[in-house]
């Protein structure tokens, strides 16, 4: 995979950013989001197909990014495909802040160092090119707004920016309370990306331990819909609790 192209997790993250605050939208939540992006890139890629509403390798080559190589090396290594939920609502100590470090590496955002209560020292990250994150952004504005079905990449990104509740972020107020509703509903346009959301939103909802409902018989009512995810979203029960850092990164 070559590195014209940014990443989705890369994408997600820069949507998450708050160019006031050097923050990011949803931490907790956004955490899992990469890791779900993780696995869209690696589809788009050509190297993972769902299986229901599991996850297998199908091409274990690597693409050349280490941090995807290295995800796709632990589901090659699991041998059978993997439920989306059980690898969303893993481990992943320290995916934002390798993905952030990678950012500022190259040189799509800065960090600003400073402390917390005059103490703990903080890293804030400030995109340094804001004509990439207005192109992220455009993207799913042009989304919404035409109505048109975006391409595999976008509709991913959309259904991954609802799935962890960047809704409010994106588009506060209850002006944009028919944009977050579009938003949600671009998540019918991808099936990878579709699977993946709800898996992060069923993390998020605790819900990881009960495998996905098959259709229900014939005669008999089945749920429909698209769920939605939690505005804003709240803590991630899975999550473990990550361990102390030479410095407190941007959350």
């Amino acid at each position: 995979m070559g590195r014209s192209r940014r990443t989705l997790p890369e994408e997600l993250l820069l949507l998450a950013l708050d160019p006031a605050t050097g923050t990011t939208a949803q931490p907790q939540s956004l955490d899992l989001g990469l890791a779900g992006a993780q696995l869209v890139e690696l589809a788009l890629a050509g190297r993972i197909a769902p299986d229901g509403d599991r996850i297998a390798v199908v091409v274990p080559r690597p693409t050349g990014d280490p941090t995807l190589d290295c995800a796709l090396e632990l589901l090659r290594r699991r041998g059978a495909p993997v439920r989306a939920v059980n690898w969303i609502g893993g481990p992943r100590l320290g995916l934002r802040q390798t993905y952030l470090s990678h950012l500022e590496r190259c040189g799509m955002v800065h960090a600003v160092a400073g402390q917390m209560c005059g103490v703990l020292p903080t890293t804030r990250y400030q995109a340094t090119d804001t004509a990439i994150s207005r192109e992220i952004r455009s993207r799913l504005d042009s989304a919404i707004r035409t109505g048109v079905p975006p391409d595999p990449r976008t509709a991913a990104l959309a259904a991954l920016a609802h799935a962890v509740g960047l809704g409010k972020h994106l588009y506060p107020g209850n002006e944009g309370r028919s944009s977050r509703s579009r938003l949600r509903d671009l998540i019918r346009h991808d099936p990878m990306g579709g699977l993946v959301a709800h898996a992060v939103m069923d993390v998020q909802n605790g819900v990881a331990a009960q495998p996905r409902r098959s259709p229900a018989p014939a005669g008999r009512p089945a749920s429909a819909g698209v769920r939605s995810a939690p505005e804003p979203a709240r803590g991630v029960p899975m999550q473990p609790r990550r361990g102390s850092m030479a410095r407190a990164v941007v959350h």
